[in-house]
């Protein structure tokens, strides 16, 4: 079977390289040159634990190029999966689609014979059947059928995720196209993942649904944090008793300064949008959507309330920019916001991430100085702020804090020291749903 990907960004790479890795003949399709060049030379253009190893294993095996030419890639292909961005719309929040619906147009000029075009990128309730439209008119002589194939990777394990999914959804047309994708994904029947056959706008749903939930349960353990510091109790006694509970689980309850990354902003704003398009409302998502965004700034109130001379020409440093641990993706990151609003009081930032940096110069520019290191980032700081969790930040001790900072002002947003320990150093330690 020959499969075709269309973008190369994070779903699109991730999927085509596991695609590959299954056994299956895969080319994966973007306009930008540059980035093919790389991806031949085997220079990745996201950070992603063991893609590297992947994709150089299955394109020295021959299973899996890289090309700009769609032409020949579409009419090869028995399936041809669209996973482009679908970023939220500038002025009124909704997915803009606008590559899907492009990516479709090409590719009903070059199909022949029966294909199956799945949307491997989010896209809102709706779009399976308007790609239909699209390709149908313009190829109205070629049997064909669209498809929905939502992903469920989470970046820094993204591999894991595909190769060992919880559970696969797709949302068909009809038999023929459930055929095809059966096969597609038959090698996870070793393992016996569950996957789930349903109609396009189910299987459309069903992302944005799950997506969401996840980001009420990261936005619900945050306020019963801050609940937590009102009344003296432990957010981790309270998360672990309540994760005990099989109903509940314990994942995504981990307190901290809000959710960012490339899914959950765009994806419950486009929920909330979807919603309100055919007449409805999901309130919950739209109070989860407003809370993240104040919560981010109040991150750096938080950081400012506790310099009594206040924050002006304080040397801030900054540990973690990235959304997440073991990722370069700094999308709607909570750094974003709380370094900007440093900044604005007047605060001298440094900063250090063992992946972002990169990323994080382009957004920030001559706003922040970057470290080369965590040493040199705490060096001569009157305040530290852990903002992403990365492993190698766990093993700084509290007396290298002491012995590095200028002062003595530790404000840890991940919560992964522990309290009296850092305190027992002299440290002005504070953390999140802790006393």
């Amino acid at each position: 079977m020959q499969i075709a990907m269309i973008g190369t960004g994070y779903v699109g790479l991730v999927s085509g390289a596991c695609f590959s890795e299954f056994g299956f003949n895969v080319t994966c399709v973007d306009k930008n040159e540059n980035k093919i060049s790389q991806l031949k030379s085997n220079k990745m253009p996201i950070y992603e634990p063991g893609l590297d190893v992947l994709v150089k294993k299955n394109q020295d095996a021959g299973r899996l190029s890289f090309t700009t030419d769609l032409n020949h890639t579409v009419a090869d292909a028995d399936v041809v999966f669209i996973a482009v961005g679908t970023p939220t719309r500038r002025g009124d929040g909704h997915a803009d689609l606008s590559y899907v619906f492009d990516a479709a147009e090409e590719i009903a000029e070059y199909i022949s014979g029966y294909t199956v075009i799945v949307t491997k990128s989010t896209v809102p309730v709706g779009t399976g059947k308007k790609i239909f439209k699209i390709i149908q008119q313009k190829r109205s002589d070629l049997k064909f059928d669209v498809a929905s194939n939502p992903e469920f990777l989470r970046e820094g394990s993204a591999i894991n995720d595909f190769m060992r999914p919880d559970r696969v959804v797709v949302g068909v047309m009809g038999e023929e196209a459930k055929n095809v994708l059966e096969k597609v994904y038959s090698p996870l029947n070793l393992i016996e993942t569950p996957i789930q056959f349903t109609d396009l706008e189910t299987a459309e749903l069903i992302k944005y649904a799950a997506n969401a939930f996840l980001a009420v349960k990261i936005s619900y353990i945050n306020q019963i944090a801050d609940l937590c510091e009102k009344v003296g109790a432990d957010v981790h006694d309270v998360a672990k008793g309540m994760g005990l509970d099989k109903r509940i689980g314990a994942k995504f309850l981990h307190p901290g300064p809000g959710f960012g990354g490339s899914c959950f902003p765009k994806d419950t704003i486009a929920l909330v949008k979807t919603a309100e398009q055919v007449g409805g409302r999901i309130s919950i998502v739209e109070e989860v959507v407003s809370y993240n965004q104040e919560r981010k700034l109040s991150m750096a109130q938080r950081i400012i309330s506790r310099l009594k001379t206040g924050i002006k020409n304080k040397k801030v440093s900054i540990l973690g920019l990235a959304f997440k641990p073991e990722t370069d993706d700094m999308r709607d990151s909570p750094a974003l916001e709380i370094i900007s609003e440093l900044y604005s009081k007047g605060a001298n930032i440094i900063a250090y991430d063992p992946a972002a940096m990169n990323e994080a110069k382009s957004f920030f520019q001559d706003k922040v100085v970057f470290a080369e290191d965590s040493e040199n980032c705490i060096r001569g700081a009157d305040v530290c702020v852990i903002i992403t969790e990365w492993n190698e930040f766990r093993a700084i001790s509290a007396s290298k804090f002491s012995d590095l900072m200028n002062g003595n002002v530790v404000v840890d947003l991940r919560n992964i020291y522990s309290p009296d320990e850092m305190r027992g150093a002299g440290l002005n330690y504070s953390s999140i749903g802790r006393v």
